[in-house]
């Protein structure tokens, strides 16, 4: 049994120590305050030399996933930025104004990311229907999605990513991710999933932010072992 394990990281020690951590992928964005951003270029340059695949986020803003022309096209550009990086990845979502997934725009991402691992972010759990986001990601040529099920977080959204993962057929990794830790994981498995994404990030006592923690980093990872 092959559970995988994604860890997102905004910053440079995040970087390093999930990269010393062995996970199997490395979300790299900035401004996970706002649910993910674009890597900024001193990151993109500094993961250049991780061990561990980097999947970078193409997002442009915070806010809404209804994005314009003239965002779309920064994203393309970020995509090719990626590419040129040598990451393994993108991760990505549009939204029309009606709260569908934007078909076509996603096609016009997912041919500039041609040659790239396409994850479908949390933009699905903002659709009116996450379960439908994948058939669709499906026939786009979608790897992966990033999902909680439509919830606030992936142990409260668990009927609807049973649902997903039914629809799925194995076609698409289902991944949850929102309030995954070592205490909610377990069960978070014990439904099926085998694809989860976390943050571990915990309050630091000194500068009253949060930031990734190896103890949280070294706890999830016994827990998916324990597991296995």
């Amino acid at each position: 049994m092959t559970i995988s394990l994604e860890i997102c990281v905004d910053d440079l020690r995040g970087l390093q120590m999930a990269n010393d951590a062995g996970v199997d992928r490395i979300e790299l964005c900035s401004a996970l305050d706002q649910g993910g951003r674009t890597p900024t270029p001193e990151l993109i340059a500094q993961a250049r030399q991780a061990d561990v695949p980097i999947y970078a986020m193409i997002r442009p803003r915070g806010g809404d996933f209804v994005y314009s022309p003239d965002e779309i096209a920064t994203m393309i550009a970020s995509i090719q930025t990626m590419k040129s990086a040598g990451f393994a990845g993108v991760v990505f979502g549009v939204l029309t104004p009606q709260n569908t997934l934007d078909q076509a725009t996603l096609q016009r991402l997912c041919q500039a990311a041609r040659g790239l691992d396409i994850t479908l972010h949390r933009a699905v759990d903002a659709s009116v229907n996450p379960v439908d986001c994948v058939e669709i990601a499906q026939n786009l040529g979608i790897r992966r999605i990033l999902t909680s099920g439509g919830a606030a977080t992936a142990p409260e959204g668990m009927d609807t990513l049973r649902k997903m993962m039914r629809s799925a057929g194995g076609a698409v990794d289902i991944m949850a991710g929102s309030g995954i830790t070592p205490a909610t994981v377990t069960p978070v498995l014990q439904a099926g999933l085998r694809h989860v994404h976390a943050s571990c990030r915990m309050p630091c006592t000194i500068c009253k932010e949060t930031h990734i923690s190896q103890t949280a980093v070294d706890q999830l990872k016994q827990a998916i072992a324990q597991f296995q």
